[in-house]
């Protein structure tokens, strides 16, 4: 990064909360979207002009055998301070896709968006004002018929596990959630899989971290099918679902790490307690 970019970036930084000046990263995971990818950045590109938000794209190639890295290259020419890209030799999945986003990220707020364009970025940037208020924005579909009814009892039942599991009564766990990002550390455990939107929000609310959740207009997807549903997703599910009952119940006091809050966040000034 040439130092120019530096400076324009820290200054935006700096101006994290001030009014309409407000900088967020979108970490979009595609593997195999060459049908989907430049909708899904356009129309981000675009809610970032509505709401006059300093924001970025980062686009993670999770290793795509079509043209989706040439499709985000050509767009990078016309964006080079708005799109960038990582690309991961073979699939590591949509949590390590994340994680990888949220480490090269220059924002402040961090989302994801995946690159296959069934959700509409103008839906959840809507509530960046919230971020005001709490350290975490969660979304829940509003619009259930959009999808199948397979997909709706299986979310059903889902939801139902997870909130019994772990005492909570969240409406969704695996929307485009918006994060203030320096909480995300605090989420410890890095999760690879489909069950990492899910892994993040119980350690954070677990912790007390103030969230809202708000509604959340699903659209369709335009080509291609969802990679969420498959039998190495679900073994993955199974996977992550054990381990954080197994972090959630049973680890240590000291492996636990629960005292205090990310300095920056919201509940550490609502709270008055932060990490030491």
């Amino acid at each position: 990064m040439d130092s120019g970019r530096k400076d324009r970036v820290h200054t935006s930084i700096k101006n994290i909360m001030q009014e309409k000046q407000i900088l967020l990263t979108i970490i979009m995971p595609a593997l195999n979207e060459e049908a989907n990818i430049l909708h899904a950045l356009n129309n981000t590109l675009e809610a970032f002009t509505n709401y006059n938000i300093d924001g970025e794209v980062i686009v993670v190639n999770d290793g795509s055998k079509d043209k989706t890295y040439e499709i985000v290259s050509n767009l990078i020419l016309q964006y080079p301070d708005k799109v960038r890209v990582i690309c991961h030799d073979f699939p590591e999945g949509i949590g390590a896709s994340f994680w990888d986003g949220v480490e090269n990220a220059n924002g402040k707020i961090a989302c994801m968006l995946p690159g296959d364009n069934e959700n509409d970025p103008l839906e959840i940037l809507r509530y960046m004002e919230l971020l005001r208020h709490v350290d975490i924005v969660v979304p829940f579909i509003y619009n259930r018929w959009s999808r199948s009814l397979f997909r709706n009892i299986l979310s059903l039942v889902y939801r139902i596990i997870i909130n019994t599991t772990f005492g909570v009564n969240l409406n969704y766990t695996n929307g485009t959630v918006l994060y203030r990002k320096s909480v995300l550390k605090d989420a410890r455990f890095m999760s690879k899989g489909f069950f990492f939107q899910t892994d993040i929000l119980i350690r954070l609310i677990k912790k007390g971290y103030l969230f809202a959740e708000v509604p959340y207009r699903l659209g369709l997807r335009k080509s291609g099918v969802s990679k969420a549903i498959s039998f190495p997703s679900l073994l993955q599910v199974i996977k992550g679902y054990l381990l954080l009952i197994q972090d959630i119940y049973f680890a240590s006091k000291v492996d636990k790490d629960t005292e205090g809050f990310s300095a920056d966040s919201l509940s550490a000034k609502r709270y008055g307690v932060h990490k030491k």
